[in-house]
């Protein structure tokens, strides 16, 4: 998993939520969809239609990639906690319940759903996960493309 490696394998004990939430991320973020493979496989990115109704760019997943995800982040009120997560110092903790206000009902359920776990469980490690993550992806204090996210999701 490459970049995202250290972030998921120190923040889930057991290793059982890692492949869930890469393909969660990946629905959210790279419109693409990430596919359950079989036990021991690595998740792959696979082309996916964009749904119908979908708020996200026929490109950047469920949200408009990450800048959409930060954007949607923003305007529900968590600029400080995003600032945070992209720039130097301290990453502010976000709650489950405002991760999932912030990203509306039909995105989690949309996400969840590609992800096969049920929707507390994945704001709960998506609010865990998700400062770390946007801040490794950040790490040089701008915002990755598509390609850059992509790559980063999928690397081993």
């Amino acid at each position: 998993m490459g970049l995202l490696n250290d972030v998921l394998g120190k923040s889930v004990p057991d290793g059982n939520i890692a492949k869930p939430l890469m393909i969660a991320l990946g629905a959210l973020l790279v419109s693409k969809m990430m596919s359950h493979g079989g036990a021991g496989t690595e998740p792959t990115i696979q082309p996916s239609a964009p749904q119908a109704g979908s708020a996200g760019s026929p490109d950047g997943g469920l949200l408009g990639g990450l800048g959409g995800l930060l954007e949607k982040l923003q305007s529900a009120g968590h600029g400080d906690k995003v600032n945070s997560w992209v720039g130097p110092g301290q990453n502010k903790p976000i709650d489950p319940g405002q991760l999932g206000a912030a990203l509306g009902q039909k995105t989690v359920s949309q996400a969840a759903q590609q992800a096969g776990i049920n929707e507390q469980k994945l704001l709960s490690q998506l609010a865990k996960n998700l400062p770390g993550i946007v801040d490794k992806l950040t790490a040089n204090g701008s915002i990755p493309s598509l390609q850059q996210v992509a790559a980063a999701l999928t690397q081993k």
